[in-house]
């Protein structure tokens, strides 16, 4: 096992864009590779924020439409529940199919990205059990994150809401409000965490051994027991990373007067666009892990090394 480090991968990590994207540049291959890095990334990039500065009502007029609304819910429960249920029921079909497409996508982009190729049909097909067992890892995690934080938001509810009707702030309601939501920020934390070990780490160790979501994070558990401070290094660097890219697209989105931005938020075109950035992401992940041992070695032997 070579020293850990997490800047060492970066050199290896830009080489493997170099030679997957630019040697020679193909934008037919682009394109395909776009596709599964696409896949690879669906509903996971976040949506645009909402209007946070409208908040010039009085305290008054809050109160007002809180009340008129709860009557007109009240009133209208016949054909509301239906509605939200069937809301609901869409939501979930609508999630899970996105949770399918997306797990198989990370497969298929990490087989491009392994490989050198601009590959659909091979990479959906050979990891097919590989991804329909990250899925259910996946929607057991979103399970359990729901069945832990909807009872706290309920509470929160409880607690808030009469003192919001009655204004009647106190201190001892105001110090529970904020023990529930710290205690929701840490599971929402420990999830996040999961899902941030299992694509970077996970589905590689799936990807080489043939295995299950779980059986691969058996394996995995010990690597982060016996180097807990380089993964907490790992997370911190990505950080970095995420703030360093976040501000090079922000600075061609105003240099193109926002015509590189409106690009961007095309979903299919949008990939194929920071596809070098989506490729150095997963290469960097894969050659950290690469680092604990030839057995983590995702790449053929040439690709390990800068040329």
């Amino acid at each position: 096992m070579e020293q850990i480090s997490v800047t060492t991968p970066i050199s290896r990590a830009i080489e493997r864009v170099r030679q997957v994207l630019f040697r020679p540049f193909d934008l037919g291959k682009w394109f395909v590779i776009g596709f599964c890095a696409w896949l690879a990334t669906l509903g996971e990039s976040g949506g645009s924020g909402g209007n946070f500065g409208n908040s010039n009502h009085r305290g008054g007029d809050v109160h007002q439409q809180f009340e008129h609304a709860r009557s007109y819910v009240l009133e209208n429960l016949a054909w509301i529940v239906p509605l939200a249920i069937f809301i609901f029921v869409l939501a979930v079909i609508l999630m899970i199919f996105f949770t399918w497409l997306n797990s198989r996508g990370k497969f298929m982009f990490l087989h491009c990205v392994v490989l050198n190729r601009a590959e659909v049909a091979e990479p959906w097909n050979r990891y097919e059990a590989q991804a329909n067992s990250l899925v259910w890892f996946r929607l057991a995690l979103m399970a359990i994150g729901m069945v832990l934080t909807i009872p706290l938001l309920v509470l929160m509810a409880i607690v808030a809401l009469p003192m919001f009707r009655n204004d009647a702030w106190n201190f001892a309601g105001i110090m529970m409000l904020g023990g529930l939501f710290m205690v929701s920020i840490v599971i929402s934390l420990i999830l996040l965490l999961i899902r941030k070990f299992t694509t970077d780490f996970v589905v590689p160790i799936m990807y080489l051994r043939g295995n299950r979501c779980l059986e691969a994070w058996r394996e995995f558990r010990p690597l982060i027991r016996s180097h807990l401070g380089d993964f907490a290094l790992y997370l911190l660097f990505q950080i970095l990373i995420g703030l360093g890219i976040g501000m090079m697209i922000l600075v061609v989105v105003l240099v193109t007067c926002c015509i590189a931005g409106c690009l961007l938020a095309l979903p299919y075109l949008g990939a194929v666009l920071l596809l070098p950035i989506t490729m150095f992401r997963r290469a960097y992940s894969l050659y950290y892990l690469a680092q604990f041992g030839p057995s983590y070695n995702v790449f053929p032997p040439a690709a390990m090394t800068p040329q």
